[in-house]
């Protein structure tokens, strides 16, 4: 099992843009420090819930700071942007940092975020599979040319620089739905797996990618499966409970599960087309149980119980747990690089 640690970039009260950039930047150093696999942030826009809009602008201020860190994203939100600009901007990343890049991408979800780019969330879906095609196309071998939907070159063009990884970086989807996992499995592209869903349901998800991928013919050996959670351990069971309440009673969840973040239509006032799976389900995640995230959502506890969590998913088929220790908690740098370094010591040996 791999860790790599997770990055919101969530902006609390009382600090400037710069404090959570610089807050962030160390802990990447530190993660490289303490022997972490890799990173990923994740990218939002147009509210304090995540503050990097470009993810390959600060994978490259990483870059510049880290010598053996893998660099992701986790993810881009390809209907958002030209697909050209996704396939330049990651091949640069991947050249300035000696082939470390790993590109994760997902369709999106956040109605206000869609809205304030002008692009239709029913949309989503059909932008994001042309999306990908424009990116697979331009880090194939020679001239690409690409008429579509949405998307055109309008010429052959090439890049210019390419991926410095052969035949390029890899990729995986991000994985909510049953739908997607199974549609990315026929295509033989890895999974991110959902990070607000429960054990069982991330385990039934290894179980459909590697059967429908293995069915379609592809190696479900090679390709690393990604599983995301949020993560805490800390020397004693009693500990880990009280630490966890303490937690939930700080910070405001429905800053982050609400209206504007579900894939809500406008028009409807329902799921938009293509996010039924989402109906009802987003916005309940903002009133669960300690006891359900105890049991069934987060990895917690003192590190044999953390340790025995981490074995299921392993045992599930999942090769890299994205460690989120407390993206949405103002937690001071100090405690943050105590949960990080208990982690490295009492956990991560275990699975060397």
């Amino acid at each position: 099992m791999k860790f790599s640690t997770f990055h919101l970039f969530h902006r609390f009260d009382g600090q400037s843009f710069k404090d959570v950039y610089d807050y962030h930047l160390r802990l990447v150093e530190l993660a490289e420090e303490l022997g972490f696999h890799g990173v990923r942030l994740a990218e939002h826009h147009f509210r304090d819930y995540g503050v990097v809009p470009n993810l390959f602008t600060m994978l490259a201020a990483m870059a510049a700071r880290t010598d053996r860190l893998r660099l992701g994203t986790g993810i881009v939100v390809l209907p958002l942007h030209n697909p050209i600009h996704v396939a330049e901007e990651a091949a640069m990343v991947d050249v300035l940092s000696g082939g470390r890049l790993e590109l994760g991408i997902g369709r999106g979800y956040q109605s206000f975020e869609f809205e304030g780019f002008g692009v239709d969330l029913a949309e989503a879906r059909d932008r994001f599979n042309e999306a990908l095609e424009v990116v697979l196309g331009l880090w194939g071998a020679g001239p690409f040319r690409h008429e579509g939907k949405f998307y055109r070159t309008g010429t052959e063009v090439e890049l210019a620089p390419r991926p410095l990884q052969t035949p390029y970086p890899p990729i995986h989807v991000a994985a909510v739905s049953p739908e997607t996992v199974t549609m990315y499995a026929e295509r033989g592209l890895p999974i991110l797996a959902d990070p607000a869903a429960p054990f069982r349901k991330v385990v039934k998800a290894a179980e459909t990618w590697r059967e429908t991928a293995g069915l379609a013919g592809h190696d479900v050996a090679g390709p690393e499966l990604v599983v995301a959670r949020s993560v805490y351990v800390a020397p004693t069971l009693e500990q880990a409970r009280e630490d966890q309440s303490r937690f939930e009673a700080r910070f405001d969840r429905s800053r982050i599960f609400n209206d504007r973040s579900a894939p809500i239509d406008p028009k409807t006032g329902r799921a938009a087309q293509g996010f039924e799976y989402y109906q009802d389900r987003y916005l309940k995640g903002g009133s669960l149980s300690n006891d359900f995230r105890w049991e069934q959502l987060e990895v917690i506890g003192d590190p044999e119980r953390v340790v025995g969590q981490i074995r299921l998913l392993q045992d599930a088929g999942f090769a890299n747990l994205l460690c989120d220790f407390g993206s949405t908690r103002p937690m001071p740098l100090e405690e943050m690089e105590r949960v990080m370094r208990f982690f490295a010591a009492e956990v991560m040996p275990a699975f060397r």
